[in-house]
């Protein structure tokens, strides 16, 4: 739909000519046809086919012109004052404005000057819809025509035309580091078929159940499978989150928890079997986990986990680690860490970036704690606390199980050691996996997995950090029923003060301590 004051000006337009045609003795009889102008301008950059802005005091894109529904949430984005943003900067550079301008970045157009790039007019001012979909010349004439030419944007990252690239280099270093993440595996088959793990191992799929409709490129190509890309977390066109995303960070209701959408699949033990899987939302608010008999967990201690006021953004609050890095002799700009590695203390190299290595010590020198100093008093501090919580269920997880050949898998002893090795040498029934029930033993394995380090790759893997009052109560409570329940010794006095010691006391100290220092 033409804007109303560009109906006025062709009003006037017309009637300008009305009073012309009198003036030249106009016969009566003619027959006068009122016509709206066409909603959308010559192209300034006629070569590409560029559009741009329809009126560009007023922000209002050509595209929008039609697709008033994406004009009313992009106008609401970063990306609609992009240009703004960038001249306002002191650090601003030429080159910068290819970014933040409609040019060849980001879509089909290529390499070679085109828009902004080509010629300067506020036209082509900030990232419009035609900086991810290519140039809309053709689609605008198409549709006056009665064909329709979709240029349709890109979710894949595989090469150019895409958001990497703008979204990358030092400043913004978000697909570079995206691309170290497990978010960017691309699927196997199975997992891009199977339709229990295609909503949140394949891009296309996960976007149609996070219930977006828009068209891109991949979607009509039936084995083009989609790693977790940009768009589906990033809603392109806006949304009522910050940074655009498809769901709030800060919710913690599991339902419409951005990473809860996945991170939270199996949380519990079922009679079928199976392991812990991706349930890193369920233990960080407090429900995950086989309960046995008499277990009782005060849900109030939640208050020493992540998931409190302290940190309100949740799983984001700790996995999304930004930071600068600068030269450690001139202090200089060096590097800017968008947390895009999603990992909450990531690895550092010498000069304080942060690498894909996941082997380096929990120290406070090897790696970054810059997002848990804001509770806990310095990166020292942190280290320790997070050394007194991974000893300890590493300590309880090994009364259950421990896995001496590092193999992953729970054997009967002498292989394995532990409660349950020696429960699967005398009755090894009890893993039955088929008889829709839940025994002991099976919900046992299932919380030493959870909280354990057991060479698992989609248990928590959080060695206890996402919530250590939970995984303390859950392995403690399971430790004792079990020994009960399968007329196992008991254990000495020394070893069960030991277990049934709590650390919530030694955290609740340090947590003050570290609050106080920050202060």
């Amino acid at each position: 739909m033409v804007r109303v004051s560009s109906v006025r000006s062709a009003i006037f337009q017309h009637a300008a000519w009305i009073l012309m045609a009198v003036g030249l003795g106009a016969c009566a009889g003619d027959k006068i046809v009122y016509r709206d102008r066409e909603p959308f301008n010559a192209p300034p950059d006629a070569a590409r086919g560029f559009l741009g802005y329809y009126n560009a005091a007023t922000k209002q894109t050509t595209c929008g012109n039609c697709h008033a529904d994406y004009q009313a949430t992009w106008v609401t984005t970063a990306h609609a004052s992009a240009h703004a943003t960038l001249n306002a900067s002191t650090a601003k550079r030429a080159e910068c404005f290819t970014c933040h301008t409609v040019t060849g970045k980001g879509n089909v157009a290529g390499t070679s000057p085109a828009g902004h790039d080509a010629v300067q007019l506020a036209a082509y001012f900030d990232v419009q819809c035609e900086s991810c979909h290519g140039p809309g010349l053709q689609h605008v004439e198409g549709v006056g025509q009665g064909v329709v030419i979709r240029p349709l944007a890109s979710i894949g990252m595989s090469g150019t035309g895409n958001c990497g690239d703008c979204h990358s280099g030092a400043h913004q270093p978000y697909v570079e580091e995206w691309r170290a993440s497990r978010h960017a595996t691309v699927p196997t088959s199975t997992r891009a078929t199977n339709a229990t793990c295609t909503g949140c191992h394949e891009g296309r799929q996960a976007l149609a159940r996070f219930g977006s409709e828009a068209n891109y490129q991949e979607k009509a190509a039936p084995t083009d499978y989609q790693p977790v890309t940009c768009a589906v977390c990033h809603n392109p066109h806006g949304s009522e989150n910050p940074s655009q995303l498809r769901f709030p960070v800060t919710s913690p209701d599991p339902d419409r928890n951005l990473c809860m959408q996945c991170h939270m699949r199996t949380t519990q033990p079922t009679g079928s079997g199976g392991s812990p899987h991706a349930p890193q939302g369920a233990v960080l608010m407090g429900f995950a986990g086989y309960r046995p008999p008499g277990f009782e967990y005060d849900s109030a201690r939640i208050f020493g986990s992540h998931a409190t006021e302290a940190n309100p953004k949740l799983c984001a609050g700790c996995h999304i680690a930004k930071f600068t890095v600068t030269d450690q002799i001139t202090g200089a700009f060096s590097f800017q860490a968008t947390g895009h590695l999603m990992r909450a203390i990531p690895c550092l190299d010498g000069s304080g970036k942060p690498t894909a290595d996941k082997s380096c010590a929990y120290t406070a020198t090897a790696r970054s704690w810059q997002t848990c100093t804001g509770c806990h008093a310095n990166a020292a501090v942190a280290a320790t606390l997070f050394s007194t919580v991974r000893n300890r269920m590493k300590f309880l997880g090994d009364q259950l199980w421990t896995n001496l050949n590092n193999d992953g898998n729970l054997q009967a002893a002498p292989v394995d050691g532990g409660l349950l090795a020696t429960i699967r040498a005398t009755r090894p029934g009890e893993w039955n996996g088929t008889d829709n029930r839940v025994t002991p033993a099976e919900g046992a394995e299932f919380n030493a997995r959870l909280c354990g380090e057991y060479n698992q790759a989609n248990a928590d893997n959080s060695k206890g950090i996402h919530n250590p009052f939970l995984c303390e109560a859950l392995l403690t409570a399971t430790i004792n029923f079990v020994r009960e329940y399968y007329n196992l010794p008991a254990a000495s006095v020394a070893l069960q003060s030991n277990i049934d010691k709590s650390i919530s006391g030694e955290l609740k100290a340090s947590m003050h301590v570290s609050r106080t220092s920050s202060r």
